[in-house]
């Protein structure tokens, strides 16, 4: 890629194209390839290169060490392992036993003490224990995940994404948004969020029409809180963001 890239969007995007990361890699929006931990595997090697992935477990805290070791094999080089919590009965005590497993799997060395954990919460308004269990994430210096994208689009209203934002910053936790909505909206979201915007303010940002990406150099400062954002479609990011002159 030869356009300008700004440093808001610069390696933004975990990309859910595991069968061929170097061409996803060529692109500077691109931060890492996103794929499941059975899949991680068949992830082909780039040439010259490690390939950072995000990995998504399939299993909970017990699976955390395995797929983090395999990832210390030449050729990959973990960017994040995303877990989600699967107890909804307990969901302080399960983030507690992730935590758990991400201190034994760094103590054996299969897990990194600067590795990248993003945590999963429900896809749900927090409640006393959504929010129980992202004070144990805050708590321990882990990440969140925000499951804001479907199939389809937004798989939760921007009233939902908002309060998520909200919670995340109010314990001065980075996140990462799993994609249904569009890029400019998330890092004006936050930007507005962190500067003490009310929650439906940010969630009017968050469903704004299309606008032109004036405002580029304001945005760098979302990136600290909103490390990435994941999609299945680099090219459909990449035709927005130009259309909307954010590309150089």
């Amino acid at each position: 890629m030869t356009d300008r890239v700004p440093a808001a969007l610069e390696s933004l995007l975990d990309v859910a194209d595991p069968t061929a990361p170097a061409a996803v890699l060529d692109d500077p929006l691109t931060r890492s390839v996103r794929v499941s931990d059975t899949d991680l595997p068949a992830v082909p090697r780039a040439e010259g290169r490690d390939v950072p992935v995000s990995v998504v477990l399939t299993g909970g805290a017990g699976q955390i060490a395995g797929p983090a070791a395999y990832c210390a094999r030449p050729g990959l080089r973990l960017s994040a392992l995303v877990v989600t919590l699967r107890d909804p009965g307990d969901l302080a005590g399960n983030a507690r036993r992730v935590v758990a497993a991400v201190d034994a799997a760094r103590a054996e060395g299969a897990l990194g003490e600067d590795d990248t954990v993003q945590v999963v919460l429900p896809a749900e308004d927090p409640t006393y224990a959504w929010l129980a269990a992202a004070d144990e994430v805050a708590g321990a210096e882990l990440g969140l995940c925000l499951p804001a994208g479907g199939p389809a689009g937004p798989a939760v209203p921007p009233g939902t994404l908002a309060a998520w934002i909200d919670a995340a910053l109010d314990r001065e936790t980075p996140f990462a948004v799993s994609g249904g909505y569009g890029v400019l909206p998330l890092l004006r979201a936050t930007v507005a969020a962190f500067d003490g915007a009310g929650p439906a303010a940010v969630a009017d940002l968050l469903e704004e029409p299309a606008r032109a990406a004036d405002d580029l150099e304001e945005l760098v400062r979302a990136r600290r809180w909103c490390t990435s954002v994941a999609t299945t479609d680099l090219a459909a990011v990449r035709a927005e963001l130009a259309g909307l002159g954010a590309l150089g």
